[in-house]
């Protein structure tokens, strides 16, 4: 796996596709198709046609609609250079080698469609617990996600890694994570519910973790 957040990342030995722009937009070169978060789109030159991509079969739409995992899609096709962002948010590109990420729905902003997606359970966390469930995508290809602010690195072989489980944004998809508990009642360890409650990670991989719980969602009431 190649990325710039290894800093391994050379895009002149890599197929093209994806470059950014700058830290906070992603230019992708078409005529390949895209994945993209359905308003990520800032700008494009060129002919492209824009359609809504839904859920990608009954199995995902039932995990999407119980879980609420994983952002509508839109699927992007033509010829010329078309601009992604979100929310000024800083985005870092990863280009996969038959391999896999495992990423907080909110944060993918845009992969290739040669490579596969799914929503899966934390293990150990059961449906009610909100938050644990993410989108894993596997194949070769190129993923962008975004973070709220600069991230952090964490090598999970070093030693125990546990991470809010809104904070982390992405990690390898080969770790073990389940959940940690704290036995202190009360105790306020996460960024924002309170609940003693974290993601807990071992094995061979990275965990990339931001700095907050990306910024909220404003429902507005009726």
């Amino acid at each position: 796996m190649r990325s710039s957040v290894f800093g391994n990342l050379n895009a002149q030995q890599l197929p093209p596709g994806f470059a950014l722009e700058n830290g906070k937009m992603l230019r992708v070169q078409l005529p390949h198709e895209v994945l993209a978060k359905q308003g990520s789109m800032v700008a494009f030159q060129g002919q492209m046609d824009f359609d809504y991509e839904g859920s990608g079969g009954i199995g995902k739409f039932l995990k999407k609609a119980v879980t609420g995992e994983g952002g509508s899609l839109m699927r992007v096709r033509g010829e010329g250079h078309l601009y992604l962002a979100d929310n000024a948010d800083d985005i870092h590109l990863f280009f996969l080698e038959n391999e896999g990420i495992t990423v907080n729905g909110r944060n993918l902003l845009a992969f290739q469609p040669q490579l596969t997606w799914d929503i899966k359970r934390v293990q150990g966390a059961g449906v009610a617990a909100g938050g644990l469930f993410n989108t894993t995508v596997t194949g070769t290809g190129w993923v962008a996600i975004t973070t709220h602010g600069t991230p952090v690195l964490l090598d999970a072989a070093r030693m125990p890694t546990f991470a809010d489980g809104q904070s982390a944004v992405c990690w390898s998809s080969g770790l073990q994570v389940g959940i940690n508990r704290t036995m202190k009642v009360g105790a306020l360890i996460g960024r924002g519910s309170g609940e003693a409650m974290q993601l807990a990670f071992r094995g061979q991989g990275f965990v990339l973790v931001q700095a907050s719980e990306g910024v909220p969602v404003v429902t507005q009431s009726s």
